[in-house]
């Protein structure tokens, strides 16, 4: 290679209307780092998988705690990544109780903040930062990526009204809140999410140029080819592997996404309109394209709603007939435990293709995208029934570039989750702070070694 050939993180291929980003290549690295690439530097990531109504936790808990805890019923799909997790066991939100009734939406609107929410019906909510704005906003002020976060969902949900016992639906349709009174809202069109990360890259296209394409069955590839095959030229072995295994990904993400697109949501009456999409192929989209983002240092934030809170979306792919919210009232009853444990695996099923994805990309730096990340899994309560707040189930993955030393189950004693918190803000590079939301005190002890 050239000893002038010069190849920015921020490089962008360009044709006909479209602009691509890249992956993260060798050339792009320093010169001193492309000669010993496993000292050279990379990017923290953080996502967030957020799943409603709780879980059912006797099948989730492993008995043994540090790293020979045991896969458990709800968990076997980690199997190919149980020594890139860190189960947690014992933390606590507090805040999210309720003032009365209303345990959804008040513990998902802290579910990332920590912060108590203001019980209202109205638009004069009031919750607090969460703690991935709080990463953004550290971010944003580096100028690091083009997007200082995304979050993304499968339910759009009500903007406005009472979605939970009097408490407004932000609180139940957000999880991440760029201040008390300020929730963002997230993107459930996978479509949109696409055009947003890769056919959206050049303003001076419009839409009308990007349906254009579509309508004559072109891939946003077709019009960057010509450039990335001069760029090809220039690189070594293993970076035109990679340009080569990124260009495939992102053509079967555009099939994906056009699939759903074509397909529209379906009619069925008599079930509420929670259940018209099927989520399986949505999940897959969206989470293919969140390694896309993280592998194109696009963003290094993501937040994902798999349902809103109190979601009781019917889960018929996996022979069931009842709602997902009514089944987390067990009552105590088998058939209801069985019908939640079967949702809570296929829940960390769509969990562990994420993790798995992340593992199967090489970075520049010689670590897989999952070693330079932390991929956070959570509900807003632990048990649906009784609405506990505490030992709520947790799951880490990734080792977050060394902040964390995963393959381990961590058991506390009703620790505040805001600790947890500090701990990922700080590996993501916020520092200072020796508080987060009502109750952090301070990092989490004994997630590395």
């Amino acid at each position: 290679m050239s000893k002038k050939f010069q190849l920015s993180r921020r490089t962008l291929l360009r044709g006909a209307g479209a602009l691509m980003a890249l992956p993260v290549l060798e050339a792009m690295l320093p010169a001193t780092a492309r000669a010993q690439t496993a000292t050279g530097p990379a990017p923290r990531r953080l996502a967030v998988f957020y799943t409603a109504n709780g879980i059912h936790m006797p099948k989730w808990t492993p008995r043994a705690t540090g790293a020979n805890w045991e896969l458990t019923p709800t968990l076997q799909s980690l199997a190919p990544v149980k020594n890139d997790v860190l189960v947690i066991s014992g933390l606590a939100n507090y805040p999210g109780r309720p003032d009365g009734d209303g345990h959804h939406a008040a513990a998902t609107a802290a579910f990332l903040s920590c912060t108590k929410a203001f019980k209202t019906e109205g638009t004069n909510f009031r919750a607090g930062i969460s703690m991935d704005q709080v990463i953004a906003n550290h971010l944003a002020a580096k100028k690091a990526t083009r997007f200082p976060s995304l979050e993304l969902g499968n339910d759009a949900g009500k903007g406005i009204g009472n979605c939970d016992s009097g408490y407004a639906c932000p609180y139940a349709n957000n999880i991440a809140w760029a201040g008390p009174t300020t929730p963002v809202a997230k993107e459930t069109r996978p479509k949109a999410v696409f055009d947003r990360l890769f056919a959206g890259f050049d303003t001076g296209a419009s839409q009308a140029q990007v349906e254009k394409r579509r309508a004559f069955g072109k891939s946003i590839i077709d019009f960057v080819r010509d450039d990335a095959t001069a760029l090809k030229a220039q690189l070594g072995t293993t970076d035109r592997r990679k340009l080569d295994e990124y260009f495939t990904g992102v053509r079967d993400l555009e099939k994906q996404v056009e699939a759903i697109e074509a397909e529209g949501p379906s009619c069925n009456p008599g079930i509420s309109p929670d259940n018209n999409e099927d989520p399986r192929a949505k999940t897959k989209a969206m989470m293919d394209l969140i390694v896309l983002a993280f592998q194109c240092d696009l963003t290094r934030v993501v937040t994902f709603m798999l349902a809103n809170a109190r979601s009781n979306k019917v889960y018929g792919f996996l022979g069931l007939s009842g709602a997902h919210h009514t089944y987390s009232h067990h009552q105590k009853v088998q058939a209801n435990y069985d019908a939640l444990a079967t949702i809570d695996r296929w829940e960390v099923e769509q969990y562990s293709y994420l993790l798995q994805r992340m593992k199967g990309i090489q970075e520049a730096d010689g670590k897989t995208l999952l070693d330079n990340s932390m991929v956070y899994f959570s509900s807003e309560i632990a048990d649906g029934d009784s609405h506990e707040h505490w030992n709520l189930p947790i799951l880490l993955a990734g080792s977050g570039g060394g902040a964390l030393t995963p393959g381990r189950h961590l058991r506390y004693n009703a620790a505040p989750l805001a600790n947890l918190y500090i701990s990922l803000m700080q590996a993501m590079g916020v520092q200072g702070l020796t508080s987060f939301g009502d109750n952090g005190t301070g990092p989490l002890p004994d997630l590395k070694l």
